[in-house]
């Protein structure tokens, strides 16, 4: 693998009889699916290259979680009250640096947006699942799947529940069926389809802009001109040396999360004109303790017995934490009336005790430190109460039933997964922009080759990635028709 950039390649050095188009999109998971249909609809001839030899990337691997709100069909069914404003100030709330335009549009459009991936062929089933999970078990067709009842969240918006999962059991390849009716959709267009094909340069003009791209398929290399260009073509956890020099935490012990071309190839290519990236430096990572839930009842602490995120959090907002903890060490302390073992543990039980002080010693916590800690959280979760973290209610119970348990959430001794955050500068029509906020003319950025919504693991929520790859996807294809002329 490499970090370096690929050369750019001067208009002038293509062929004057060179293949023309007006739009061609790189990559063929849900973002580049959504760019090429609505820029085919919006009646452009475009071009998709796909390196591997079918659809899907990444997205189809995904379990099938669409962030979605303020009002969806599935939401209404359900009973969960839900407004863009609402979900507009969540999402300002949990994001690193918000980007208020683009939260702007991708809230007042959501429901718009959830009856359109809905009119590619399926319904989400119009159900609710009250649990903490990863991923709804079943088909349910609603669930909470971020931070909205987490303090301090909860109480900068209204919370309501906006991962919408397609109708597909398990918690992998849920998204395949949704790409499966894009491919659909895509032929019913006229997209010019070509897989083994990848892109390996841009092509720019004297004044800066982008006119197209070269390619290779095995031994055939050639180019395409094109009024506009689509860069859709993943993010970059399956590059070691791009994971070494921006994310070296994924590459420490930990399980990752990609496809063999998530090799950070369209991020170096819009580098390569200028592009800036955003949030290199940001991965989500996840070793969820849950399901059941139960387990989220008890208290998460570090190597010095003190407890450092409320364990209600999304998963991979505890994942966050832990990774900032002194030797990336932490514990789940459950006691005998609330603990349940996972089907398929993720943070390995460690052992019971009969006494918190045995069960300190054993950890090798500080002295007094644990006795301490689970004391403070008892006497006021008696109550109903956590003034610490400020835990919801309703995951607040007592652990003083012993014998106690403990569960591994160390890195490295727990099962964590990751992937990659960072993408490309952009505006709100996914036209790819410089450090000095000026836009790259011709080139376009989306799903994890840009940098939108999902900003970090601390505010990232389940179905971030589809909904934002799949809508700023079809806003990069609409706008990137028009250059068409």
């Amino acid at each position: 693998m490499t970090t370096a950039l690929p050369d750019v390649l001067p208009a002038s050095a293509i062929p004057s009889d060179v293949e023309e188009t007006d739009v061609v999109v790189i990559g063929f998971g849900i973002a580049g699916a959504c760019a090429a249909l609505e820029a085919a609809r919006s009646g452009a001839r475009v071009v998709l290259l796909e390196r591997s030899a079918t659809y899907g990337g990444t997205s189809a691997m995904s379990g099938g979680h669409f962030y979605l709100g303020g009002g969806t069909a599935v939401q209404q069914a359900t009973g969960h009250e839900d407004s863009a404003d609402e979900m507009y100030k969540y999402l300002v709330a949990v994001s690193e640096d918000p980007e208020h335009d683009k939260i702007r549009v991708f809230c007042d459009d959501s429901v718009e947006h959830f009856d359109w991936v809905e009119a590619l062929g399926f319904q989400f089933e119009r159900s609710y699942f009250s649990g903490k999970a990863v991923i709804q078990p079943n088909t349910e067709g609603l669930m909470f799947t971020g931070n909205e009842k987490v303090h301090p969240y909860r109480d900068a918006a209204v919370p309501a529940p906006r991962g919408h999962k397609v109708p597909v059991p398990g918690d992998t390849g849920g998204t395949q069926m949704v790409m499966d009716l894009l491919n659909e959709r895509i032929k019913e267009a006229g997209v010019d389809v070509r897989y083994e094909v990848g892109a390996t340069n841009l092509v720019q003009d004297a004044d800066g802009s982008v006119v197209g791209v070269a390619w290779k398929k095995f031994s055939e290399t050639g180019h395409l001109r094109a009024k506009a260009v689509v860069v859709a073509a993943g993010g970059f956890v399956m590059n070691p040396d791009m994971v070494a020099e921006n994310t070296p935490a994924l590459g420490e012990k930990l399980f990752v999360l990609g496809n063999t071309y998530d090799d950070g190839l369209g991020l170096r290519l819009g580098k390569s004109v200028g592009a800036q990236l955003k949030f290199m430096d940001e991965p989500f990572i996840t070793a969820p303790f849950y399901p059941p839930s139960v387990l989220v009842k008890g208290i998460v602490v570090n190597k010095d017995g003190k407890r450092f995120v409320t364990e209600d959090s999304y998963h991979s907002r505890t994942s966050y934490h832990v990774m900032h903890q002194p030797e990336q060490k932490a514990y789940l302390i459950v006691d005998s009336a609330h603990i349940e073992h996972p089907s398929m543990p993720l943070c390995p039980f460690i052992d019971g005790w009969e006494t918190v002080e045995e069960m300190e010693s054993s950890l090798g916590i500080p002295e007094g430190n644990l006795v301490e800690t689970l004391g403070s959280y008892n006497k006021h979760a008696h109550n109903g109460e956590d003034p610490e973290f400020h835990k919801h209610p309703d995951w607040i119970a007592p652990q003083d039933q012993g014998p106690w348990g403990a569960y591994d959430l160390t890195l490295g001794n727990a099962l964590y997964a990751g992937f990659t955050l960072g993408g490309m500068r952009c505006t709100v029509d996914g036209q790819v922009q410089r450090e000095d906020g000026s836009v790259v003319a011709g080139l376009y950025a989306a799903g994890a080759c840009a940098a939108n919504i999902a900003q970090t693991g601390a505010s990232y929520a389940s179905g971030t990635q589809l909904a934002e790859g799949s809508y700023f996807g079809r806003r990069a294809g609409r706008h990137a028709a028009a250059q068409k002329g």
